[in-house]
């Protein structure tokens, strides 16, 4: 029994298993949060961007100078 306690105890698999995946917990933790902040400014970004090409209609000026694009 002591010699199985002590083989468990040295044993070092399942530390490194727990290891890599609360690493791939932060991981995708971060990657959702990025991925939200970024949806909400692109969301806005095409909003603006839609509703400018929407007030344009036929006119023959550029999306870029008319909506003041990358300014």
């Amino acid at each position: 029994m002591k010699a199985m306690m002590i083989r468990f105890l040295k044993e070092e698999d399942g530390v490194t298993a727990i290891e890599y995946g609360l690493i791939a917990g932060l991981v995708a933790v971060a990657i959702i949060a990025g991925v939200s902040s970024l949806g909400g400014n692109l969301n806005t970004m095409f909003t603006s961007i839609g509703s400018c090409v929407s007030s344009l209609g036929g006119a023959s000026a550029t999306v870029a100078s008319a909506c003041k694009l990358g300014s």
